[in-house]
């Protein structure tokens, strides 16, 4: 696509079209004794004429502008977009799974809902719960479902507890999740390595602490070593542990939640289990609880004697429904069958891979870029822009630099205690020689900071759109076009 394409109306030519319809061969009245005249247009549609062939063209184009992991390298700190299977999409596709409709009876659906439980034996084992449920359909869901389980326990033994410790370094959905379930966030200073603050997490528990939300490894890329202290300190004071998951890909078949001392966790299928990810779906945040709020989970629960696969209405401590029939179940097909393919040896070689790739790009790079935690790192990494500083260079140039060269920037200003930080997942996907080829792009834009500073601070410069005011398009976006 180059530079200054036209825009679709501007390439429409007056009778001109893309389709021709045989002429209608059915008797019909006037429109208007079909349809209430409020539904029926005064003057025609504003729609461009075009060929066929320049609208194909006109369309493939645009779709070479999206960028996917497909595409190209994708390095998004905290996200893990890491490469999809194909041979996922196809599973997901066979027709005894992609046809079936949610209202079929269970005993209809036999298959579907053995690969359901099977899931949840699964993600069970992998995360060291005792139960899971599927229904949560993305992180931030799961999350809100992990509280209400939470607060439910809470309420079931009278105990009314409304603090969240939430530390300054978590995702931002922890707060907001807090909130919407009608919970008080408590945030906590971390300590100067990134790890929690011990004496702040001791001043802040109380009668009064529901739970800990917590991500191991962080959003810094660091494992939480004083972890079983953390959860002796909140246990003792009589809250729970809540594992955001969204890190887990660092950490498969070498740990797990359960065992460092966590209650409820939440895992992402469209990070740690490779389906789809971004755009704002799909996805999917099945929740894992330890035994003692099992009792809470959401209905249906999926049962199996033995024999036959059921879904359990009566759950009377049930905290309900929590999303519409079983899930997002193309997401969790998709899921099942990277589970299945990799298998507990494959599955900890991800991990292995992950935290390798992260540590080897952090090797190369902390000379050139200030690392404000020079530590064994997991699968992600933190960097600054603080050594380009001095020649009026932010982490915004960096990223839109990276544009001219091919590359998805990574995640930028955040965690937010990091001041210019910009954080780097290589995800366990990619070759040693895409991470070759990143970690010299992004010493050449070092050097540029150097030498060339006014090239940076224009970037990026060699795509279809240069830089944009992004507080005027976040305040004021242009949503319709206009000639």
């Amino acid at each position: 696509m180059k530079k200054g394409k036209k825009l679709i109306f501007e390439m429409s030519r007056p009778g001109r079209t893309a389709l021709d319809l045989p002429a209608n061969d059915v008797a019909c009245g006037p429109l208007d004794k079909l349809l209430p005249s409020r539904f029926i247009r005064k003057t025609p549609a504003e729609l461009p004429e075009m060929s066929q062939p320049d609208l194909m063209r006109h369309y493939t184009g645009l779709s070479t502008r999206n960028f996917g992991v497909d595409s190209g390298f994708y390095p998004l700190g905290s996200c893990t977009m890491k490469y999809n299977p194909k041979v996922n999409e196809d599973v997901c596709r066979y027709p005894g799974l992609s046809q079936l409709h949610p209202l079929q009876d269970s005993g209809s659906v036999q298959g579907a809902l053995k690969l359901l439980y099977e899931m949840e034996q699964y993600l069970a084992e992998i995360s060291g719960m005792d139960a899971v449920t599927m229904q949560p359909v993305a992180g931030a869901h799961g999350e809100l479902t992990g509280l209400k389980l939470i607060r439910a326990y809470h309420r079931s033994r009278g105990d009314n507890r409304t603090k969240v410790i939430v530390p300054d370094s978590a995702h931002g959905t922890n707060p907001a999740t807090c909130t919407i379930c009608g919970l008080e966030m408590f945030g906590i200073k971390s300590s100067e390595d990134g790890s929690i603050n011990l004496d702040a997490l001791r001043a802040a528990v109380g009668p009064d602490t529901a739970a800990l939300m917590l991500t191991n490894p962080s959003t810094l890329g660091l494992f939480e070593t004083n972890i079983r202290e953390i959860a002796a300190i909140v246990h003792e004071a009589g809250g729970l542990l809540y594992y955001d998951g969204a890190n887990a890909n660092a950490i498969m078949g070498i740990v797990n939640p359960g065992d460092m001392g966590f209650d409820v966790a939440h895992l992402n299928l469209h990070k740690t289990f490779s389906t789809p990810h971004g755009g704002g779906g799909p996805g999917s945040g099945p929740i894992g609880v330890k035994k003692r709020l099992i009792p809470f989970l959401p209905v249906p629960v999926i049962d199996f004697d033995g024999e036959k696969y059921t879904l359990d209405e009566n759950r009377p401590s049930s905290i309900g429904k929590v999303h519409a029939f079983y899930g997002n179940f193309g997401v969790i097909v998709r899921a099942y069958a990277y589970i299945r393919a990799m298998g507990p040896d494959g599955l900890r070689r991800v991990s292995e891979d992950a935290v390798l790739n992260a540590n080897y790009c952090l090797s190369q790079l902390k000379d050139i870029y200030h690392a404000p935690f020079d530590r064994f790192c997991m699968h992600e990494f933190v960097l600054t822009s603080l050594k380009q500083k001095p020649y009026g260079i932010r982490t915004l140039d960096i990223a839109k630099r990276l544009l001219d060269y091919g590359y998805h920037p990574p995640t930028i200003y955040f965690p937010l205690i990091v001041e210019e930080a910009m954080m780097i997942e290589p995800t366990e996907t990619e070759s040693k020689e895409t991470l070759d080829e990143f970690i010299s792009v992004l010493r050449r834009i070092a050097g540029e900071a150097e030498t060339d500073a006014a090239l940076l601070k224009t970037a990026p410069n060699d795509t279809v759109v240069g830089r944009l005011d992004e507080v005027a398009a976040a305040r004021k976006p242009i949503v319709k076009w206009t000639n």
